[in-house]
């Protein structure tokens, strides 16, 4: 029976960080990579979070309007069945702290089935969900031979068209205790109570 080992994120190359969430994740993406951290077993990469630029500059703003360049987002993480319970919130943890100072924000799918209760193990502030403000709902095309949604219909490989489901968002700072402490003051995304306002939660088929 496995049992949980302290789990430590060691610094990986890019080009490996990226064949193994193309391969792994459930995106099947390569994401923007500034930072890629490996849980490696000899010569066997069995763990992989990347920190990289957002894709919007408008997420930036919105997250740190004063610094957007502080943000970063957590946009792939993933650590093979194999390894022992509490893995994932270990690993990501190790990476957090090698990190310089950041305003960290990530997203939990609902459409693949998540809400992030891994970010909230991980003491990250809750900030809601993405178009909880809006009125209608928004609208994507599926993809085609492996085109992203959002790059459907711009280039013609037009699918259905599906409701887009919300993402959970969550944030946090890096850095030693001051510098975090000065980035929690001017980050803008908000911190609200998953009690009060829960995530709309994904439906399991």
């Amino acid at each position: 029976m496995l049992t949980s080992i302290q789990c430590v994120a060691e610094p990986i190359p890019t080009r490996l960080a990226a064949e193994v969430v193309v391969a792994e994740h459930y995106l099947h993406r390569r994401p923007t990579i500034c930072y890629a951290f490996g849980i490696m077993r000899g010569w066997d990469c069995l763990g992989v979070v990347t920190f990289g630029i957002p894709a919007s500059r408008h997420v930036q703003i919105s997250a740190c309007a004063s610094s957007p360049q502080s943000v970063i987002e957590l946009n792939r993480l993933w650590v093979a069945d194999s390894e022992p319970r509490n893995t994932e919130s270990q690993f990501v943890a190790s990476a957090l702290r090698q990190l310089p100072p950041h305003v960290v924000i990530s997203y939990a799918d609902t459409s693949a089935g998540h809400v992030g209760y891994i970010y909230r193990a991980l003491n990250f502030n809750y900030a809601g969900w993405t178009d909880m403000e809006r009125k209608t709902p928004r609208f994507d095309r599926t993809p085609v031979n492996g085109t992203h949604p959002r790059s459907a219909y711009r280039i013609g490989h037009i699918g259905d068209r599906v409701e887009r489901k919300p993402k959970v968002r969550y944030w946090t700072t890096t850095g030693n205790r001051a510098e975090r402490k000065g980035l929690d003051r001017i980050a803008t995304w908000p911190k609200m109570s998953w009690a009060d306002t829960p995530p709309p939660l994904p439906l399991i088929a």
